[in-house]
């Protein structure tokens, strides 16, 4: 426990400098977390014999960087990933050490986790940036905490033993009602004057919910690798796959979320 809370502090001294500074330093920050998920994606596909394109990841998200921070919107984002894709394919026709195998699972590195995080990096340069981020981390940080505490203190019904035999329907409940206090917590210190009581609250409830989704979404691509951790990058976290796997899918979330209720 010790070594997994010197890990956060660690890795917060490191990002919310970057993320607070400039839509560059965001954009950068995400761009690296990126980059080293889908170096985990293709490292472990190696260790079972599947050699992945990972160049065309990497070509992919420096492709995003280049378009959300020059703000290019409309179909250049669909053209990029399209591009990326082919770029998969043909490699695995012409390489016999990627093939087919490895050539698709690069097409799936790049719907997830790249993909998720280049949205990621297009609302770090909105204009609800700051809002999407403080909803959704810190409803989901939250979350996880008092997930872990109410499954050890009360965890009796697994939520999904086939996935993840640890996480039980106590500990996502706690979770869940945790998230909601951190919504009114956050109305109540004014920390985002704009947003309304219920926008927070409903908000970070439905983002550290599709968060706790997250996180058995990638245990479930964990189970199929037949592997714990993607990487022992972040110690006592395990690697950036999964320290971001919960954030991927809250931070849209929430970005959603803000836009509906009519924020953006």
């Amino acid at each position: 426990m010790k070594k997994r809370v010197f890990s956060a502090i660690v890795l917060l001294s490191i990002t919310l400098p970057c993320i607070l500074l400039s839509e560059y330093s965001r954009t950068i920050l995400f761009a690296v977390a990126a980059c080293l998920c889908a170096y985990e994606w293709a490292h472990e596909l190696g260790r079972k014999g599947i050699a992945c394109v990972t160049w065309v990841m990497y070509l992919f998200v420096t492709g995003e960087v280049a378009l959300v921070l020059l703000h290019v919107d409309g179909a250049s984002h669909q053209i990029l990933f399209i591009g990326c894709i082919y770029c998969c394919l043909i490699t695995g026709i012409f390489l016999k050490n990627v093939s087919s195998r490895g050539a698709l699972c690069t097409a799936a590195g790049l719907a997830y986790p790249c993909t998720l995080f280049a949205a990621v990096m297009k609302i770090g340069v909105s204009e609800i940036w700051f809002e999407t981020l403080t909803l959704a981390c810190l409803s989901t940080w939250v979350c996880d905490s008092f997930a872990m505490f109410g499954g050890q203190r009360f965890g009796k019904h697994a939520v999904a033993p086939q996935i993840s035999p640890n996480k039980t329907v106590e500990g996502c409940l706690w979770g869940a009602a945790s998230s909601l206090v951190t919504g009114l917590i956050i109305y109540c210190v004014k920390l985002l004057p704009d947003v309304s009581l219920a926008v927070c609250v409903l908000t970070a409830f439905v983002a550290s919910t599709m968060g706790q989704i997250g996180d058995l979404a990638e245990s479930s691509v964990k189970r199929l690798l037949v592997i714990k951790d993607f990487s022992n990058l972040i110690p006592g976290h395990g690697g950036m796959m999964d320290r971001a796997d919960s954030l991927l899918f809250s931070i849209p979330t929430a970005y959603l979320c803000l836009n509906i209720f009519g924020l953006a």
